[in-house]
């Protein structure tokens, strides 16, 4: 028994030669041949073979960094889910650039096949498929377990190989520069797999660079000091060579760091401002959730009105997934108070279309919409005009239960909290707290005219604000003060409906199930021998 080595795929062109094709981990009897592993069928195992896997193609790639470069071009050729053939010829003629101009996408008469030839320079690429490739089946449509888990793994991927060329090859002036070119020039086909797959790889290559450039910061940041420290110790000589070592260091990183902002900078105009408007929901999508993250990451950069609008308008998206992208994106600026900030000409420009929002058709969307506002109210001072809140309070009365909870918390910050802002159940509420947020949770009720029953003003503030709906002993010595010693002055109508309050908050806490015509489901599907059940409760 001896251990075989590698196989390597002969193929008809260049793209062909498969550096980092993988042999599975065996041993096998003289004579038998391994089995070639690619980097696509490598990806579909699992995340735990991405390790390993991105190591031995850097391996690969620095023995022969051509081949292992168009291995890796086949693998995002087959991650489209595409079984064509990809070939590659060095473009000789570097003075005439103009060439990228010539190579377009066109359809063989002759062949029946398509073909798409474009520069990833130093490549002339050239893919051929048949014409009749689906584009409703491809990796990252495809439905159930194993496909999902692929497409995480393909994402995975590039964070991994990114992160494992930092020090390295990234900046070669080679790798990135043909794995850039070769996805901005799959990202404007006409054939949606290519597209999409493209597109979800360049997002997730500019969030890796990101990484990247923090790191660098950070490192530069360290230098900097590092020489300062160093330029104050040194003495009237004329050459340190420690000084001279430092400063060597500090323009080396800044180097770096203006070439991973270039190439963030073509990814992000090559990809994004091309496909976050494309014909398919799926491509704005992502495009729309991966620049939340980028905001979020990187806020020197990306979080100013520049980028911002481009996340506000697909707020007006027809489609319900691009519009949730939207607003979960927001989500997680707005929950910063630091980042707020950056967003005030933002904000006054979306307010009325958020808040629009929560009428959405679809039930999630109105449902983070009200959870965006909660956000923007906790962080935005003095934003929500009276009118504005009238509007929103009215949903703590919605049949979809998360819609009128999260309008719930809306209320309790803005209303019901005399410290508006602040998380509730942090401070002490003392018996005297209480009793005011229950004479203003009477008042409301009372006030709105929105309902006639209180059970669902309790459901939709329970999940909230706990606390004081479950303080009976502060309800009953409401109702049974002396006139001599009353604290609080109620009249007829609010002693009965603070029992109704306090009857709702107790069958709230014992059942635990929200009243009856109210629930999580699209739809609600009444059901009258329990609405008589539960009456016969009380």
């Amino acid at each position: 028994m001896t251990p075989v080595k590698r196989g390597r795929r002969q193929s008809e062109n260049l793209s062909r030669r498969n550096s980092s094709r993988r042999s599975r981990d065996s041993r096998v009897s003289i004579g038998e041949v391994a089995e070639a592993v690619t980097l696509f069928e490598v990806i579909s195992i699992g995340k735990r073979a991405i390790q390993s896997v991105v190591d031995d193609w850097i391996e690969a790639y620095q023995e022969d960094r051509d081949a292992a470069l168009l291995d890796l071009i086949n693998f995002y050729i087959q991650c489209s889910g595409c079984q064509g053939v990809v070939t590659a010829e060095l473009f000789q003629n570097p003075v005439n650039r103009n060439i990228m101009q010539k190579l377009t996408e066109e359809f063989d008469e002759e062949t029946g096949l398509q073909f798409k030839k474009f520069m990833a320079y130093p490549w002339i690429l050239t893919i051929t498929w048949p014409v009749n490739l689906d584009n409703e089946d491809y990796p990252l449509i495809r439905p159930g377990i194993y496909w999902k888990k692929f497409r995480s793994n393909f994402c995975e991927f590039t964070a991994v190989l990114v992160q494992q060329c930092q020090y390295s090859v990234i900046y070669d002036g080679y790798l990135l520069n043909t794995v850039i070119s070769l996805l901005l020039g799959l990202s404007d086909s006409c054939v949606r797999a290519f597209r999409h797959t493209s597109t979800l790889s360049a997002v997730k290559l500019l969030s890796a660079l990101i990484r990247v450039i923090l790191n660098l910061d950070i490192n530069i940041d360290n230098s900097d000091r590092l020489f300062e420290v160093e330029k104050k110790r040194a003495d009237l000589k004329r050459i340190n060579p420690r000084l001279e070592q430092l400063d060597k260091k500090r323009k080396k990183l800044q180097q770096r760091r203006h070439e991973i902002e270039d190439m963030m900078d073509a990814l992000f105009k090559g990809t994004f401002l091309q496909r976050y408007r494309d014909v398919v929901s799926e491509i704005r999508a992502l495009c729309i959730e991966e620049i939340g993250v980028w905001m979020k990451m990187y806020p020197h950069m990306y979080l100013n009105d520049s980028y911002l609008k481009h996340v506000g308008w697909m707020l007006h998206d027809k489609v319900q997934e691009v519009r949730l992208k939207s607003v979960t994106a927001l989500q997680g600026l707005y929950e910063k108070k630091d980042l707020v900030s950056k967003m005030e000409l933002f904000t006054l420009r979306f307010k009325d279309r958020i808040i629009s929002m929560t009428l959405d058709k679809d039930h999630e969307v109105s449902v983070q919409a009200m959870r965006l506002l909660v956000h923007m109210l906790r962080n935005c001072e003095d934003l929500f005009t009276t009118e504005d809140c009238e509007t929103l309070y009215q949903f703590v009365y919605a049949s979809y239960r998360p819609l009128a909870a999260a309008a719930g918390e809306f209320l309790y910050i803005r209303h019901l909290d005399p410290m508006t802002g602040t998380i509730p159940g942090q401070k002490n509420e003392n018996s005297e707290h209480k009793i005011r947020q229950l004479k203003k949770v009477l008042d409301f009720f009372l006030e709105s005219k929105l309902h006639d029953h209180v059970t669902y003003l309790v459901d939709s503030l329970w999940d909230c604000s706990p606390g004081f709906l479950k303080d009976w002993q502060c309800m009953t010595s409401i109702l049974l003060q002396d006139d001599a010693e009353k604290r609080v002055d109620l009249s007829a109508i609010q002693e009965n409906l603070l029992v109704e309050l306090m009857l709702a908050s107790v069958r709230q806490a014992v059942e635990g199930h929200p009243p009856v015509g109210r629930g999580a489901a699209k739809k609600v599907c009444l059901c009258f021998p329990e609405i008589t059940h539960s009456i016969d409760l009380f």
